[in-house]
């Protein structure tokens, strides 16, 4: 048996609550993962069970290293983080994810949180609020940071757009007119109108461009 066969064993044999919390990295970003590395290197109760540059590498590994809290970044190449985590969770439904990411709008959030993640952190959080929360979702709670909670909060009483109101939404932010809306929906162009005024109103817009410009930021739709 070598070394790290025999350091496995000892671990798997240890008492559940006396084990350091092992944590997956998942981010493109290489200085990043590093960063988080040397935060967990510095806890005793805290390992690093391995790191992924990708979405899909992570739903490749995760069977193998089964962390009991993954760090998976919203956006990467190829695939979301919140794809790859909502993969990983069909196959494994108590697998815990905290989202790290620069995307701190309302809508990223809830959509996180309700496809199953247990905490939301922004990435610029990360050396104060990274390991407090590990320990807080491996103890079963969920967070947001509190600049994530300040966002939500702020939204919490709007009023949310349709899905047909963020259909219309994404094809103005495309740069359609009304009439190309119509046609591409299957709707009058006063139907398009109407929606239009709905959408300016719900969002507290001047008009169609800053709509568009809120709706990227609250994360409603995205330019992808």
């Amino acid at each position: 048996m070598s070394l790290l066969q025999r350091a496995y064993t000892r671990l798997t044999l240890m008492p559940e609550q006396s084990r350091p919390i092992r944590v997956l990295v998942v981010d493109d970003h290489p200085l990043l993962r590093q960063g988080i590395a040397a935060l967990i290197a510095a806890e005793s109760d805290v390992t690093l069970a391995g790191a992924c540059s990708s979405a899909r590498e992570a739903i490749q590994q995760f069977p193998q290293l089964r962390p009991d809290v993954t760090l998976m970044d919203l956006q990467m190449p190829e695939m979301s983080g919140l794809d790859a985590m909502i993969a990983i969770r069909r196959q494994f439904p108590d697998a815990r994810f905290v989202i790290l990411t620069t995307y701190t709008g309302d809508a990223h959030v809830v959509r996180a949180m309700k496809a199953g993640a247990a905490a939301y952190l922004a990435k610029d959080a990360v050396p104060e609020e990274l390991i407090g929360t590990i320990r807080s979702v491996h103890a079963g709670r969920k967070t947001v940071s509190p600049q994530v909670a300040v966002t939500l909060a702020a939204h919490a009483t709007d009023d949310p757009l349709t899905p047909a109101e963020i259909d219309t939404l994404r094809l103005i932010a495309a740069g359609n007119t009304n009439k190309l809306i119509g046609d591409q929906l299957h709707i009058t162009e006063d139907t398009v109108k109407a929606r239009v005024k709905n959408i300016l109103s719900k969002l507290g817009a001047h008009d169609r461009t800053h709509a568009v410009t809120i709706a990227l930021k609250r994360g409603i739709i995205d330019l992808s």
